[in-house]
């Protein structure tokens, strides 16, 4: 669905992206995840036509992205800050959805309006409250019966009840109608629950991309304790984070869970627990090669 191959972009002599690749499959829901300033912003300007690439090929449904008219009728965009015309209210929004895009559901957009009981439609949409604006964004992209979904930072400035409320419909829409999904966001636990497929990007690169599934079986955390002193561990163990309480030693493994265990198990440790890693830790952990690792701070 959408192809990201090789793009570059400066802005004087500071690359905001770098080569960078990114594949996202049709009916995915893709997480795209960074620091601050890895790019992600960047990108997704790029895959809505705002920026040209200096370098690149950007395509969705394998035709380029800027300036194609044509193309931007299958896909919907939430940026952080949503834009609304001045006096528009929410019914007149509608009208401009629909003339924009070919597939809008007027009576889908009716239906979801009623999830939506606290926004007055009649108001002006620059009035309402930022969480608000972002649900009525939703109402109508929703309603647009896109292909491709594009969120950033989709459902911040949400309660816990309408996150739920706006995922459920997103999700709804992907299982019975095949939509795709690009999401980035900093709330990765959020971001553990809904993706498939996740990219970690950071400098202008996209550094990991793997299905979710995939993410998690690459590293993991394993708790283990000895009669005395650890031993020390076979070559083939990579640690990329180690610590110690006592007896008890965490250790943060790169590879195949399966393997590390046997590995260690061999070194007949008291107790030994293997266990899965959040979307948040792997996030940590890869990065620490990109020096973003989490620091220990004593006060």
């Amino acid at each position: 669905m959408i192809q990201v191959n090789n793009v570059t972009k400066k802005f004087g002599d500071f690359a905001a992206l770098d080569g960078l690749n990114m594949h996202v499959e049709r009916g995915a829901i893709y997480g795209l995840v960074g620091p601050n300033g890895a790019g992600k912003s960047t990108i997704i300007r790029h895959l809505c036509g705002v920026y040209k690439q200096d370098a690149g090929e950007i395509t969705i449904d394998g035709k380029p992205v800027y300036e194609n008219t044509e193309l931007k009728k299958i896909f919907t965009v939430i940026p952080d800050d949503i834009f609304y015309f001045t006096q528009a209210n929410t019914m007149d929004m509608m009208k401009f959805y629909k003339d924009m895009y070919p597939k809008f559901d007027e009576v889908l957009f009716k239906k979801i309006m009623d999830c939506f009981p606290a926004i007055n439609p009649k108001k002006m949409v620059r009035t309402l409250s930022k969480g608000m604006q972002k649900q009525v964004a939703f109402m109508l992209s929703i309603a647009a019966r896109p292909e491709l979904m594009i969120l950033d930072e989709p459902v911040d400035g949400l309660d816990p009840v309408m996150r739920r409320q706006i995922w459920s419909l997103i999700m709804s829409d992907v299982s019975e109608n095949g939509l795709t999904v690009l999401v980035s966001s900093h709330n990765l636990r959020e971001l553990e629950d809904v993706c498939d497929h996740v990219g970690i990007m950071n400098n202008g690169k996209i550094l990991i991309e793997r299905s979710l599934d995939e993410l998690q079986t690459s590293i993991t955390k394993i708790q283990i304790a000895f009669d005395g002193d650890m031993p020390a561990l076979p070559p083939e163990i990579e640690v990329l984070k180690k610590i110690t309480n006592g007896r008890v030693h965490t250790l943060i493994v790169k590879g195949e869970p399966r393997a590390a265990e046997r590995a260690i198990g061999a070194l007949n440790p008291l107790l030994m627990d293997v266990l899965p890693l959040t979307l948040e830790e792997i996030f940590i952990y890869e990065l620490g090669g990109e020096n973003y690792a989490v620091k220990d701070i004593i006060f």
